[in-house]
């Protein structure tokens, strides 16, 4: 199973301060802001990746339990977040959570269910 890997920010907003005064003083304020946004660059990505391991776990939960493409289990995903108002990989991480004996909250089941009637009543057509 692949688990979501801990996020770790690169360096405090003190730090990054630091950093860029310190290169600031040196005459290259180009290049400090050039570092501090690939910093944040890269901050971003490690979440982006975290998050897409929760949410391919989910998608195939779902491909599993419905048998459905991985773009249709998406697409599900998607509305369920999307109906919901929840972010994708929190609704990801909720159901993955469902394998560790933790019950998937309530709004996020009655949704599921009728995103599923949806996509089958589509197939149907």
């Amino acid at each position: 199973m692949i688990h979501a890997v801990d996020v770790v920010q690169v360096t405090t907003p003190h730090e990054d301060q630091l950093l860029l005064t310190v290169v600031a003083s040196a005459g290259d304020t180009a290049l400090a802001a050039e570092v501090l946004e690939l910093r944040a660059m890269t901050e971003q990505l490690r979440r982006a990746l975290a998050s897409r391991a929760v949410i391919d776990q989910a998608r195939g939960m779902v491909m599993a339990l419905t048998p459905c493409s991985s773009a249709k289990a998406w697409d599900l995903l998607v509305d369920v977040s999307q109906h919901c108002n929840v972010k994708l990989r929190d609704v990801a991480a909720a159901l993955v959570a469902t394998v560790k004996g933790e019950a998937l909250p309530e709004q996020l089941q009655r949704e599921l269910r009728r995103a599923l009637r949806r996509a089958h009543a589509a197939d149907r057509r």
